[in-house]
């Protein structure tokens, strides 16, 4: 058993150096392919956060709550799916130094599909004097399977190029025998803090802007051998 193993051992450099030396037999052609595209984000997430006013007459934290939900519901936003609790947090310092009622703040999370309703929203809490709001995120639902259509359109265009190349020499392109995928994998979009007004009141119209998001780049790279015949 111990000679079949050292056998073994010992033939294996053998195999592997021979596979090396067939695949630099084989006559091919290298080429690099790259393909990108622009796209318009469609899930926006705005950044609330709703604070209880140090007056006499303030607005607790649920009054403002209520109040923005009922606006939310009138833009036709589905605040089940689309608002979420970020944090939820008290100032127990004021708490203590005052002997008063804990001074509440709650985040939220909104995520809308448009720039004309983000326009909308973020206009509708500036009215209503909720003005920490900003622009956390933008991202596309649908990167996945733009990705992968990106990367069979770049073995395409590999292959049209190796076809190019060969051609006026006479020679025939055959099958890939070797593939590297140097694609940088996408994120979601987190932007700089952006004020609400920077965006949404930049004139005395009344009507929101259709805030127009920098479109999202994505981009595929494909290094391939092709195979071909003398």
């Amino acid at each position: 058993m111990k000679k079949i193993i050292l056998f073994l051992l010992t033939l294996l450099p053998l195999l592997t150096m021979a596979q090396s030396k067939n695949f630099l037999d084989t006559p091919y052609l290298e080429t690099t392919a790259r393909v990108d595209t622009t796209i318009t984000p469609d899930r926006i997430y705005l950044s609330i956060t709703i604070q209880e006013a140090d007056s006499k007459g303030r607005k607790s934290v649920e009054e403002q709550e209520n109040k923005m939900a009922s606006k939310l519901k009138e833009l036709g936003i589905n605040i089940d799916k689309q608002l979420v609790i970020k944090d939820l947090s008290s100032d127990y310092k004021k708490y203590f130094l005052r002997s008063k009622d804990v001074m509440k703040s709650k985040q939220f999370s909104l995520v809308v599909y448009d720039g004309l309703t983000a326009g909308k929203v973020m206009a509708a809490l500036e009215d209503m004097g909720l003005a920490n709001t900003y622009l956390e995120k933008t991202e596309y639902s649908k990167m996945d399977e733009l990705e992968l259509e990106l990367k069979s359109k770049a073995i395409e265009k590999a292959k049209r190029k190796a076809i190019a190349l060969t051609k006026p020499l006479g020679q025939t392109v055959e099958s890939a025998i070797h593939i590297v995928d140097n694609s940088q994998p996408y994120y979601p979009r987190y932007n700089t803090r952006m004020e609400m007004k920077s965006m949404a009141v930049m004139d005395a119209s009344p009507e929101p802007l259709a805030i127009d998001f920098e479109k999202i780049k994505v981009e595929t790279t494909v290094n391939v051998k092709f195979k071909i015949s003398l």
